[in-house]
């Protein structure tokens, strides 16, 4: 296992350079956002920029590397996040860091779905399973050290945005000076609606709820945790905890997927995150403690949705579709991200904090209606008809390529990938 992590230390290294700039940046700007006294429907409006600028990173970064190569794509791409990042610094004001946000989210797409591009190519077909794993461990904790060491200086000076800045230039570094060959082409896909929906049309609306909720949150987790008087590291710790218990949920909630009607799993976390989304809402909780226990909760329930949904859409996938629906929900869920953040931007902005989670709520209240729905009127998947559950990065940090990766090291295993093969090729009735 070592011998076969070596060659790959490098890009592994550069990954975690790269998200970890992510996340100084992503919660530096919404706490700096706070202090300079901008609205928060103007830092709503940040999480739209990023993740227009996301989604558009994962449609056209393949065209972009095809013209000019891996390596100077990465280097492109690592270069303007640094600049995006000071450039925020120069100009404080909402209307230049918008734009600059959707830049650093094009970006950041394009430099991801590059590293994992890479690293599925240099990874061996039996180890490659172990490889994604360790690739979205060391993203997780790089994400979540990203966040955390905001406890560790002043928000309202300019360290974190340099610190952001020098980040992203190392994170080219392990790229540049390789001698390794360019990888393959990278995974394009499009954004077929109707045929998403015909596949399964509780993924799609599932995934787009997610959406919406997840990137609210994610954007204006900060604000929301500022504004009822938490400290710098409870803050730190509001938008990190709930990062690390949907990772760890992740665990027990594939394994009930695996065994039970994965919409009635989804419907059971949408109804403990409707749970805590009401406690948010209006029990006026403020005590750091208190606090912090229940973004656990929620956390735990709206992180590991994703996953659940994708499997769910995979059961219904025709023999070889599976990267194309998975990247396809993807962009749903950048669809959400665009419409989250900016409502409940507004809302906030016009009845207070709590109503983030005003919106987080409707959109689980709307999922588990819908799923509702779809159970009396469709059947469920037949237990030999059901592929494996896996564990999935963020959403909002995953790319057409995490889907390529991850579905590789099916593929690429004889005894499980023809078990998954035969499994997901079998016709079925009722689209779910």
């Amino acid at each position: 296992m070592i011998r076969s992590l070596l060659p790959l230390t490098a890009l592994l290294m550069g990954s975690a350079f790269l998200v970890f700039a992510g996340g100084v940046n992503g919660l530096i700007l919404p706490i700096r956002g706070e202090a300079e006294g901008f609205t928060a429907s103007s830092l709503g409006l940040l999480g739209t920029g990023w993740a227009v600028g996301y989604v558009a990173g994962c449609l056209r970064t393949p065209v972009l590397v095809a013209r000019v190569g891996h390596i100077r794509a990465f280097g492109a791409m690592c270069a303007i996040a640094a600049i995006a990042v000071l450039l925020s610094l120069i100009l404080i004001t909402p209307w230049i860091w918008i734009p600059v946000r959707a830049f650093s989210g094009f970006c950041f797409a394009g430099a991801a779905m590059i590293v994992e591009s890479w690293l599925n190519e240099r990874s061996e077909a039996k180890s490659r399973g172990r490889v994604f794993g360790i690739y979205t461990m060391v993203n997780l904790a790089s994400t979540t050290a990203g966040q955390m060491v905001l406890t560790l200086g002043d928000a309202t000076g300019f360290f974190f945005f340099v610190l952001a800045a020098m980040v992203y230039c190392l994170a080219l570094l392990p790229t540049a000076i390789s001698a390794t060959t360019t990888p393959r082409p990278l995974t394009q896909v499009s954004l077929d609606l109707p045929k998403l929906w015909r596949n399964s049309p509780i993924a799609v609306f599932a995934v787009l709820m997610v959406g919406i909720s997840n990137s609210a949150f994610g954007t204006l987790a900060a604000v929301y945790a500022a504004r009822i008087g938490l400290s710098l590291g409870d803050i730190a710790l509001f938008a990190s905890i709930p990062i690390l218990a949907g990772a760890a949920s992740q665990i027990p909630v594939g394994i009930a997927s695996d065994r039970f009607d994965r919409r009635k799993v989804l419907i059971a976390l949408a109804i403990v995150a409707i749970a805590a989304d009401s406690l948010f809402l209006f029990a006026g909780i403020a005590q750091a403690a208190t606090v912090l226990a229940l973004s656990a909760l929620f956390g735990a329930t709206v992180f590991a949705m994703y996953p659940v949904i994708v499997a769910h859409a995979n059961d219904h996938a025709d023999p070889g579709a599976f990267i194309q629906v998975s990247g396809g929900l993807l962009l749903v869920y950048g669809i959400g991200s665009i419409i989250g953040p900016a409502g409940a931007g507004v809302l906030m902005t016009s009845f207070g904090e709590a109503m983030l989670f005003s919106v987080t709520g409707a959109a689980h209240v709307f999922l588990v209606l819908y799923a509702l729905l779809r159970i009396r009127v469709a059947p469920p998947v037949a237990p030999a008809n059901k592929g494996v559950f896996q564990a999935a990065p963020l959403a909002r940090a995953s790319t057409p390529e995490t889907a390529a990766f991850a579905t590789d090291q099916t593929a690429m295993d004889p005894d499980q990938g023809t078990a998954q093969s035969e499994a997901n090729g079998t016709v079925r009735d009722g689209r779910e």
